[in-house]
């Protein structure tokens, strides 16, 4: 049954009635499991969709009653302020239930509908978001960068533009911490501060039209000098899981340093599709103070330049591809060893591997023994069953993530090997069939029970369906 002590909010989320519509829906048509005929299903649901269980028989389209008894649930989740849950229930012929939800917990960051990192450590993140940029102090300007030019240009292309004036430009970089390059200056001295200041601005076409032009002159949706913000790492969040697995690399010809975010790009327009412009004053390399990136709203990290200064962007009107500069001579810092990629431990093994990825595999199990000991090794993920003697992990001191089976996270707890370092961690269950997901909620605890992290929080809810045909 519920327990009572559970917080009002959760209420919903632990009641059978929430739960009943989706359970007989996924039930009917199922396959026992042959004991009894009973029937187990499992799976998770998020506020970003859903998964079940191989039990439930596909049925091609989601029918509407399905999508109904899903959202049923996923109202509980938002009303408990809970990103996911997983579940696993026990369903007799007679409908008799036996459903165990499992979340949430402080110490798990959800992830797409069900599957959550550990989070061993509080607040930490990975190493990529603790990276600030290498200084560049003796950085030039492009050639082309020419703020009284700049200035010229907009006034010709925007006749009549009333533009911020010094006591805007000084707020703005009082908000932001930053003083603002002189072509960002130049650029809002012509276009307004805010959008509500063009000339007829009480006459909304107007003010959209002028706003088109603007936009256009840039070559980008420009934005207000209210909304200039900085694009550091905090500004740019990723998952555990997949944030683990990323790398900053700036190879020794790169125009822009490989980060994730830095507090010397500015951000001032948006390209129409997501993706955010901004003025780097951190170049890379090969770089110019003042170019013109872009950070793509598909990746967690790294930009592209498009443009060597504001004044280029402007003069073209239209930002040009971007591009990036990789030194071929450079190994690669995340290694991913799977059938499709490299082959052994030993091609991925270097000094400055820093991510391995050990994925479908269709030979013996490896041997972590050629990356024991390499210095900068921080995340290790391996599918379950390709590890030939998981207790080697206990000598890759260095690891702030590791993913892995059920069955190898069971081997390194029982040896006491589980690095103390770890700062997350995560459960996979790729490739192989979970029938009950209390089993990996308490293989879970157990880890976070190593770190002295909160537990997730199990409710068991027992009701009838009535009579369920199953298959």
């Amino acid at each position: 049954m519920t327990d009572p002590t559970h917080a009002p909010s959760l209420l919903p989320l632990n009641a059978f009635a929430t739960w009943a519509p989706l359970l007989r829906g996924w039930a009917d048509g199922a396959e026992p499991g042959g004991e009894d005929g009973v029937v187990h299903l499992a799976g998770a649901i998020g506020r970003d969709g859903w998964r079940a269980s191989s039990a439930v028989r596909p049925r091609g389209r989601t029918s509407a009653a399905e999508r109904e008894a899903v959202e049923r649930v996923r109202g509980a989740l938002a009303a408990a302020g809970v990103e996911s849950v997983t579940f696993s229930a026990r369903i007799t012929p007679s409908g008799q239930v036996r459903l165990r939800v499992m979340g949430p917990s402080p110490a798990v960051e959800s992830g797409p509908a069900g599957g959550g990192t550990l989070l061993l450590a509080e607040g930490a993140v990975p190493e990529p978001w603790r990276r600030l940029p290498d200084p560049a102090p003796d950085a030039p300007p492009a050639p082309s960068a020419d703020p009284v030019a700049l200035e010229q240009l907009l006034r010709e292309r925007l006749p009549g533009a009333i533009g911020a004036g010094d006591e805007e430009i000084a707020a703005a970089e009082a908000r932001l911490g930053v003083t603002l390059p002189d072509e960002l200056k130049a650029l809002y001295r012509v276009v307004p501060g805010r959008w509500d200041d063009w000339t007829g601005a009480d006459r909304q076409d107007e003010d959209t039209g002028a706003r088109d032009v603007a936009d256009e002159t840039v070559g980008c949706e420009l934005f207000a000098l209210d909304d200039l913000y900085i694009a550091d790492a905090a500004s740019r969040p990723a998952p555990w899981r997949f944030a683990a697995c990323e790398a900053v690399v700036t190879p020794p010809d790169a125009a822009v340093q490989g980060l994730v975010g830095s507090p010397g790009w500015i951000v001032f327009g948006d390209n129409g599709g997501g993706d955010r412009l901004a003025v780097d004053l951190t170049p890379g390399p090969a770089g110019h103070v003042g170019q013109i990136v872009l950070l793509g709203h598909e990746s967690y990290i790294g930009a592209g330049l498009i443009a060597d200064s504001l004044t280029d962007l402007v003069h073209r009107q239209k930002p040009r591809r971007t591009r990036t500069s990789r030194s071929r001579d450079e190994r690669p810092a995340v290694a991913h060893v799977n059938v499709a990629h490299l082959r052994s431990i030993e091609a991925a093994a270097h000094p400055g591997l820093e991510v391995l990825c050990v994925g479908v595999w269709d030979e013996p199990p490896v041997d972590l023994a050629p990356v024991t000991g390499l210095p900068r090794l921080r995340t290790l993920t391996a599918y379950p069953g390709t590890l030939a003697d998981p207790r080697q992990i206990g000598g890759l001191t260095g690891l702030e993530y590791l993913e892995l089976g059920p069955e190898e996270w069971r081997i390194l707890l029982d040896a006491g090997a589980v690095p103390r370092g770890l700062a997350a961690a995560g459960i996979t269950t790729h490739g192989v069939g979970v029938r009950d997901h209390g089993q990996p909620v308490d293989l879970s605890n157990e880890i976070l029970a190593l770190y002295g992290r909160p537990p997730i929080v199990r409710t068991v809810i027992a009701g009838d369906l009535g009579p369920v045909p199953f298959a």
